[in-house]
């Protein structure tokens, strides 16, 4: 598969997006046309779609430095530009985090001053800050200029050791194993990070780079590995085919790659990068087969994982193949099985991945509205019979019919009240249960923490104050469990209710979960504990490092806890819906029954255009039961594509 075939994967993934929130918006107006629109719903609907129209490709390269991986970046991507776009030559390249994605507003780098580090703020807060950024504006008609503008991503500057230190970016031990005793002054990178936002066809399709410097970078910036690469769809680990799999490589591979996946959810490929390296040492086509996989299995074997993932490839000949559209370099620098896996595995995961998402987000709603215009529509029908075999030249039997509407009417009074009581009591229940998250409660226990953690000055004493506030927080969590219970059991009773004494259909009611809550808080723990035990951190200076990882797990969790509130408000405002619009349903037709039998009554001769109306209803009824299956099966079908 070539690269013009990752291209065309992508396209049909990102058209496969748009036909899918076309579809949904058509489902929207659907509701709104015929009145089955409520405020919650719509919310949920939109939130869905904006969803599909933002939805981006994160795909994560990780690397020790001299690795290649910048250059495997240009090969990947950027080889139409005719020039090496990423800084990528021997020695040190990418020196920060670096983003790269398109922006609508504009193309630009996005620089952010390596002294914020210093600040207790998180790199998350400061994207949502333009003006703390450095920005330079990318010419994108001329590659030359772009690519000269990208060199500030390898801007490097001379600090006292001293500020080196308080920046976590200076280790004794590094430092003397490259000569440097008793520096004065210590060479750092400029910038802490970087975004980087331009129309290329791909990122405009919904591609996201994410590109890291080495070891250190990852050992010190505690939000990348906790934040930044779980939310990746893909990490690509590189390795040199050269040197296999070494210490650094090893340690960054335990402490970040695998730290990084969790649960394994996420795609992974290793790509075993400069295999030219052993082009010219070998005597033939047949040795130099055998040392590649000789590689590969050491490689799997120290790694654990399956061979299958491990991709050789020289990303310097690849660059320089599709720059000169030489094919037979291209095939002999195996890049095109990587991009055989990257359209194949990552693009099919990412979109089984929102199907089950939005299958669940929508699958209630789509259920609940073909209930209800099954209903109406079996209503409606009923009528018609019922109206065409009555004698309503019978006085009394047209007495008898309007006897029974009023006290459908008085029915419809009973439940409203019945409606209004059980919505108060579940009102009540499920204000406990927000307010069981409430952020005021979750500032203050870390407010506390936080005190407790600028007392003790060692990194055991920050440890036990951070599991100090992640027991707290478990508890906060537990006593919400209980409440969850109890509003759950509550809103069955009431459907079941509305079911036994009202013979409203059944519909299944959405219960608010708070497992998935559970299971972050004590994953974003976890992550935390390996992060923090990992050599590297314990090489750098600690006080920056574990106040950043404290930083980054307070904000992780309170985000958990926050979404939880937000999830369970958005839950209550929603959970008698189907309710509601049952009772609305039973308000229509009951009126328009009423209605009708009023004008029968007051004159016989008009019985015939009243029974033409109902079959005209039952017509109209008909047609919005059609365009609803038409949109849903339009919908299921791009969801089982």
């Amino acid at each position: 598969m070539s690269h013009l075939e990752f291209k065309h994967q992508l396209r049909e993934y990102s058209q496969w997006r748009n036909q899918l929130s076309q579809s949904i918006e058509m489902y929207v107006e659907w509701r709104k046309r015929y009145d089955l629109n409520d405020a919650q719903s719509n919310i949920t609907l939109t939130n869905m779609m904006h969803g599909l129209q933002t939805d981006r490709i994160t795909l994560a390269f990780i690397a020790e430095f001299s690795r290649g991986k910048t250059e495997l970046i240009n090969a990947l991507f950027f080889s139409e530009m005719g020039i090496r776009l990423l800084p990528s030559s021997p020695g040190r390249t990418t020196m920060s985090p670096t983003e790269i994605f398109y922006d609508p507003s504009g193309s630009y780098i996005r620089l952010l001053n390596i002294e914020s580090r210093l600040e207790d703020i998180s790199l998350n807060e400061l994207k949502q800050i333009p003006e703390r950024w450095v920005q330079i504006d990318l010419d994108c008609s001329s590659p030359a200029q772009m690519r000269q503008s990208f060199q500030e991503l390898i801007a490097t500057k001379q600090v006292e050791r001293a500020l080196a230190i308080k920046l976590g970016l200076w280790n004794e031990r590094e430092a003397a194993e490259q000569g440097l005793v008793n520096a004065d002054t210590v060479e750092i990178p400029c910038w802490r990070h970087a975004l980087i936002s331009f129309p290329h066809p791909l990122l405009m399709e919904g591609l996201a780079i994410l590109d890291t410097p080495g070891l250190n970078a990852l050992g010190t910036e505690p939000e990348l590995t906790l934040s930044m690469l779980p939310s990746a769809q893909a990490i690509i680990f590189v390795l040199a085919a050269d040197t296999g799999v070494t210490k650094s490589d090893m340690e960054m591979w335990r402490s970040h790659v695998c730290n990084a996946r969790g649960n394994a959810k996420q795609s992974l490929a290793v790509v075993m990068n400069k295999i030219d390296a052993v082009w010219d040492d070998l005597s033939d086509e047949k040795g130099f087969e055998a040392a590649i996989q000789s590689q590969i299995t050491n490689s799997a074997k120290v790694l654990e994982i399956s061979e299958t993932l491990i991709f050789p490839v020289s990303a310097k000949q690849a660059l320089l193949a599709k720059v000169k559209a030489d094919a037979a370099l291209l095939e002999k620098s195996r890049l095109s099985y990587l991009e055989d896996y990257l359209s194949e595995k990552i693009l099919k995961q990412r979109r089984k991945i929102l199907t089950a998402i939005i299958d669940r987000d929508i699958g209630c709603l789509v259920r609940e509205s073909l209930s209800l215009t099954e209903s109406q529509l079996n209503n409606a029908h009923k009528q018609l019979d019922e109206f065409k075999k009555i004698d309503f030249q019978n006085s009394d039997m047209t007495g008898k019919l309007l006897a029974e509407t009023r006290d459908g009417q008085s029915v419809y009074l009973t439940n409203i009240e019945t409606f209004k009581a059980s919505r108060n009591v579940f009102a009540v229940q499920a204000n406990m249960l927000i307010d069981s998250f409430a952020t005021q409660k979750i500032d203050e226990l870390i407010k506390t923490s936080r005190v407790e953690m600028s007392k003790n000055l060692t990194t055991y004493g920050m440890k036990q104050s951070i599991r100090k506030l992640f027991d707290q927080l478990r508890d906060l969590l537990q006593d919400s469990i209980d409440t969850t219970n109890e509003t759950r059991r509550l809103i069955n009773a009431i459907h079941q209710k509305f079911h036994d004494d009202h013979g409203f259909k059944s519909v299944e009611p959405t219960l608010f979960s708070i497992k998935q809550y559970q299971l972050e808080l004590e994953s974003i723990f976890d992550e935390g504990e390996a992060f923090r035990s990992s050599s590297k951190t314990t090489l750098t200076e600690q006080s920056i490092v574990i106040n950043k990882l404290y930083s980054t797990l307070v904000f992780k969790a309170r985000n958990v806890l926050k979404q939880a509130q937000q999830d369970a408000i958005h839950w209550s405002n929603s959970a008698l819906t189907p309710l509601m619009h049952q009772i609305k349903n039973h308000k229509i037709q009951v009126e328009n029954r009423l209605l009708m039998l009023r004008k029968i009554d007051e004159s016989k001769d008009n019985i015939s255009s009243n029974i033409q109306k109902l079959e005209s209803n039952v017509e109209l009824l008909s047609v919005q039961r059609k365009e609803l299956l038409f949109m849903t099966k339009s919908i299921q079908h791009l969801l089982e594509l």
